[in-house]
């Protein structure tokens, strides 16, 4: 219901703006220029930002990190012998997580390997923009956890060392 009210306000807007653009007057035809300007500035600005995380996350980046930290609760296991136990119930805490960002990393690869795999069309569909949308807020969400997770790690070093 809400989502078919947003598109009818959308269209309707658009609706008028396209009017204005051609048969408003002289002020009326300014501002709708702006405003297909600031909307083309605003496309070109996301796209560049999806292309510069995509190719982040096609370099391995999140990957790289990953792998560290599995190094690092590997050799913390290792000496596990000299830890109070309290510090082995949050490392294996943290090995949780960390396989669950893995699981969720190689879904989002799977996502763009499927939006890479489909037939590209000249103009995108209303789904294609908000399943790359959707994809762009799970790869923001993914770093988010996974600097928590590097900062948890870092606290338990911390503990461990002590």
């Amino acid at each position: 219901m809400i989502r078919s009210l947003l598109k009818i306000a959308a269209l309707l807007i658009a609706g008028i703006l396209v009017y204005n653009y051609f048969f408003g007057t002289d002020e009326e035809q300014e501002n709708s220029r702006k405003v297909f300007t600031q909307i083309r500035g605003v496309v070109s600005s996301v796209g560049k930002v999806v292309s510069s995380e995509k190719d982040k996350f096609d370099a391995g980046k999140y990957d790289a990190a990953l792998e560290k930290l599995g190094g690092v609760y590997k050799a913390i296991r290792t000496q596990a012998r000299h830890v109070d136990e309290k510090v082995i119930k949050r490392l294996g805490e943290l090995e949780d997580r960390k396989v669950e960002l893995e699981q969720e990393l190689n879904e989002i690869e799977a996502g763009d390997q499927q939006a890479a795999a489909a037939p590209s069309k000249k103009k995108k569909d209303s789904n294609a923009i908000a399943k790359a949308a959707d994809q762009l807020r799970r790869k923001e969400e993914l770093f988010r956890e996974l600097e928590s997770l590097v900062r948890d790690s870092d606290a338990l070093l911390e503990d461990a060392g002590k």
